[in-house]
């Protein structure tokens, strides 16, 4: 695996976790429903580049946002 793709897993996984806090479930949980929109790949893997620079409370607001938008978060 290359560092590359290292960093987008250690980042897709700290979202994710921050994500899950802030909505009040599990990380798994948070992940179902992320996925089910295609917000893990489509979103937060695809656009890594610049996502990773931008900060946490941005980036936790943009995907909840983003899951509402999508429909899988009221």
């Amino acid at each position: 695996m290359s560092d590359r793709d290292r960093g987008i897993i250690d980042f897709a996984t700290f979202l994710i976790h921050r994500i899950a806090e802030r909505w009040g479930m599990t990380a798994p949980e948070a992940f179902k429903k992320l996925d089910s929109a295609d917000i893990v790949d489509g979103y937060i893997i695809k656009h890594y580049d610049v996502l990773h620079t931008l900060g946490e409370e941005y980036l936790v607001d943009d995907v909840t946002s983003l899951a509402r938008k999508r429909g899988v978060l009221s």
